[in-house]
């Protein structure tokens, strides 16, 4: 199946799907081979393994090129971040025809006002509920895949509190999104308010760290919530690896110390395929 159809299948599954958060190609690999049905393309981490935070500094254009390569590292069905869809209801009609040329099997669009920030930082601001809805619809409108899955997202709850979050959400189901992506909860009680409001696939964002606290995936699948990205771990468990190296570099010459720690030389190259490839040029 088209990786879109395997996605949207997801959906109807009485189950959580975890999706970590990948940022190029070698995670994407890595998150593969490691077992997962599904992966999360996070525009946070593809932004800062440029350089840069997650404010919305990067163009579409950034952002297409990691995604090709994400979506050719595997077969998986991949879900990107495509933040508010980079501007108004023009912007979002091309993100649309852009990222499904890509092969990205959903995408998520979030109300807030461009540029954004990330969902877990303070000073978010938001555009009007019509105005979201108008985006979706003209998201809807402009993919051509029947089973692309479209995600809501709304970032409410820090801006204009939870009933309406809630609202907001239910618009967004009514203008066609699949799925919706409630920001931030706080609690565990909000967390499943949102279960209990939302009649309609879910998806939740949970990582070490955040402002929503962690909850056993066997209770949010429970709750009908499909779909649990983890956007930054695998990134920030690569900067501390690197931090370690490079200190040990920088103060001995060498990494001998965190051998342990790294993959041999003869591990990576089967990790990346390397004789797969060259097989492919024997002549």
């Amino acid at each position: 199946m088209k990786p879109s159809r395997v996605l949207r299948s997801y959906l109807n599954q009485e189950q959580l799907y975890a999706a970590p958060g990948v940022f190029d190609g070698l995670s994407a690999l890595l998150a593969a081979q490691a077992g997962f049905s599904v992966l999360y393309a996070s525009g946070g981490a593809i932004a800062r393994a440029a350089g840069y935070p997650d404010l919305g500094l990067l163009t579409a254009s950034e952002i297409s090129y990691r995604l090709a390569e994400i979506v050719e590292a595997s077969d998986l069905p991949v879900v990107a971040d495509a933040d508010t869809g980079y501007g108004n209801g023009l912007n979002v009609a091309r993100t649309m025809r852009v990222f499904e040329r890509l092969g990205v099997a959903g995408l998520h669009l979030e109300d807030q006002e461009f540029p954004k920030r990330c969902g877990h930082l303070d000073g978010k601001s938001l555009v009007s509920t019509a105005e979201m809805v108008h985006k979706i619809k003209v998201a809807k409108d402009t993919v051509t895949d029947a089973d692309f899955v479209l995600i809501a997202r709304t970032d409410a709850i820090a801006v204009e509190g939870f009933s309406a979050a809630l609202d907001r959400a239910q618009a967004y189901l009514e203008a066609g999104a699949d799925m919706i992506f409630v920001e931030a909860p706080v609690s565990v009680e909000q967390i499943k308010a949102i279960a209990e409001a939302i009649k309609a696939p879910k998806l939740i964002n949970m990582f070490q760290g955040g402002k929503t606290p962690m909850v056993p995936a066997k209770d949010l699948a429970a709750w009908g919530y499909r779909l649990m990205i983890i956007p930054s771990d695998l990134q920030r468990a690569a900067i501390y690896a690197m931090q370690q190296t490079l200190a040990a570099i920088k103060e001995e010459g060498n990494s001998q110390r965190c051998q342990k720690e790294m993959v041999s030389f003869n591990e990576r190259e089967k990790i990346i395929g390397t004789e797969r490839y060259l097989a492919i040029d024997k002549v």
